[in-house]
Protein backbone atom coordinates (compact mmCIF):
# COMPACT_ATOMS: atom_id res chain seq x y z
CA UNK A 1 0.00 0.00 0.00
CA UNK A 2 1.18 3.44 -0.67
CA UNK A 3 0.83 6.21 1.56
CA UNK A 4 -0.76 8.50 -1.18
CA UNK A 5 -3.56 6.42 -1.34
CA UNK A 6 -6.62 8.37 -0.20
CA UNK A 7 -8.88 5.21 0.79
CA UNK A 8 -5.73 4.24 2.49
CA UNK A 9 -5.83 7.43 5.06
CA UNK A 10 -9.28 6.80 5.89
CA UNK A 11 -9.38 3.30 6.87
CA UNK A 12 -9.68 3.96 10.51
CA UNK A 13 -12.59 5.92 9.33
CA UNK A 14 -14.02 3.18 7.47
CA UNK A 15 -13.50 0.49 9.28
CA UNK A 16 -15.25 2.37 12.53
CA UNK A 17 -18.45 3.84 10.67
CA UNK A 18 -18.49 0.17 8.91
CA UNK A 19 -18.66 -1.78 12.45
CA UNK A 20 -20.81 0.98 14.07
CA UNK A 21 -22.93 0.81 10.83
CA UNK A 22 -23.16 -2.94 11.13
CA UNK A 23 -24.30 -3.28 14.67
CA UNK A 24 -26.79 -0.03 13.88
CA UNK A 25 -28.59 -2.40 11.49
CA UNK A 26 -29.02 -4.86 14.87
CA UNK A 27 -29.95 -2.08 16.95
CA UNK A 28 -32.60 -0.67 14.11
CA UNK A 29 -34.16 -4.30 13.90
CA UNK A 30 -34.92 -4.66 17.83
CA UNK A 31 -35.81 -1.07 17.96
CA UNK A 32 -38.24 -1.08 14.91
CA UNK A 33 -39.92 -4.42 16.31
CA UNK A 34 -39.89 -3.06 20.02
CA UNK A 35 -41.86 0.33 18.68
CA UNK A 36 -44.00 -1.51 16.50
CA UNK A 37 -45.15 -3.72 19.16
CA UNK A 38 -45.85 -0.48 21.24
CA UNK A 39 -47.39 1.01 18.88
CA UNK A 40 -50.10 -2.07 18.12
CA UNK A 41 -48.96 -2.20 14.53
CA UNK A 42 -48.87 -5.35 12.41
CA UNK A 43 -45.56 -6.37 10.24
CA UNK A 44 -46.55 -3.43 7.95
CA UNK A 45 -45.56 -1.10 10.86
CA UNK A 46 -42.43 -2.68 12.06
CA UNK A 47 -41.06 -2.81 8.96
CA UNK A 48 -41.49 0.61 8.10
CA UNK A 49 -40.54 1.41 11.56
CA UNK A 50 -36.91 -0.65 10.74
CA UNK A 51 -36.69 1.36 7.39
CA UNK A 52 -37.01 4.84 8.88
CA UNK A 53 -34.32 4.25 11.33
CA UNK A 54 -31.71 2.57 8.85
CA UNK A 55 -32.42 5.22 6.46
CA UNK A 56 -32.27 8.00 9.89
CA UNK A 57 -28.64 5.79 10.73
CA UNK A 58 -27.74 5.42 7.09
CA UNK A 59 -27.68 9.56 6.87
CA UNK A 60 -25.91 9.82 9.90
CA UNK A 61 -23.24 7.95 8.63
CA UNK A 62 -22.84 9.63 5.61
CA UNK A 63 -23.27 13.22 6.98
CA UNK A 64 -20.46 11.80 9.93
CA UNK A 65 -18.43 10.40 8.07
CA UNK A 66 -17.46 13.15 5.70
CA UNK A 67 -17.57 15.74 8.36
CA UNK A 68 -15.01 13.97 10.69
CA UNK A 69 -13.27 11.68 8.44
CA UNK A 70 -10.04 13.19 7.22
CA UNK A 71 -9.06 14.11 11.14
CA UNK A 72 -9.93 9.86 12.07
CA UNK A 73 -6.17 8.79 12.40
CA UNK A 74 -6.11 6.99 15.63
CA UNK A 75 -5.77 3.33 14.79
CA UNK A 76 -9.12 1.28 15.65
CA UNK A 77 -10.47 0.37 19.30
CA UNK A 78 -13.86 -0.55 21.17
CA UNK A 79 -13.81 2.72 22.55
CA UNK A 80 -13.51 4.65 18.72
CA UNK A 81 -16.54 2.38 17.25
CA UNK A 82 -18.62 2.84 20.19
CA UNK A 83 -18.06 6.49 19.73
CA UNK A 84 -18.99 5.86 16.03
CA UNK A 85 -21.95 4.13 17.14
CA UNK A 86 -23.10 6.57 19.55
CA UNK A 87 -22.62 9.06 16.57
CA UNK A 88 -25.06 7.59 14.28
CA UNK A 89 -27.35 7.61 16.78
CA UNK A 90 -27.30 11.24 17.64
CA UNK A 91 -25.92 13.04 14.49
CA UNK A 92 -28.49 15.48 14.15
CA UNK A 93 -27.15 17.16 18.06
CA UNK A 94 -23.87 16.78 16.47
CA UNK A 95 -24.64 18.71 13.19
CA UNK A 96 -26.66 20.89 14.65
CA UNK A 97 -23.92 22.09 17.23
CA UNK A 98 -21.23 22.14 14.53
CA UNK A 99 -22.92 24.04 12.73
CA UNK A 100 -23.38 27.68 15.26
CA UNK A 101 -21.54 30.35 15.29
CA UNK A 102 -18.77 30.78 17.31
Amino acid sequence: MTTQDPLWKLRHALAGVGLALLLSVFVAALAGAALGDAFGGGYGTRVALYAALLVYVMTGAVVLFVKVAQHETAPLSFARVARWFASLWLWPLLWAAGRQPT
